[in-house]
């Protein structure tokens, strides 16, 4: 259910903003995004499993005010990432 650490260190390459960034809102939501798929992919053969779909609720409600954060201080950095990631909005 977990990202593994190198997955981790190849999204935090992919989109850090620069050498050393690993706390940028692009890194973060970047991070929460794959963590959300791979809980999205736990939670089609647990449908039960009501302790993780919190913690998944919980993650794509922290991406979103992540993602409004962006959205007010540099749109055109937000448009580039949903468009990066894929993410409807």
């Amino acid at each position: 259910m977990s990202i593994t650490a190198e997955r981790k260190q190849e999204l935090i390459s992919e989109y850090a903003t620069k050498s050393g960034d690993t706390g940028s809102p692009e890194v973060q939501v970047a991070i929460l995004s794959e963590r959300i798929a791979n809980l999205t992919e736990h939670l089609k053969t647990h449908q039960k499993d009501f302790h993780s779909r919190r913690g998944l609720l919980m993650m794509v409600g922290q991406r979103r005010r992540l993602l409004d954060y962006l959205s007010r201080k540099n749109r055109g950095r937000y448009d580039e990432l949903i468009g990066r990631l894929g993410l409807r909005r």
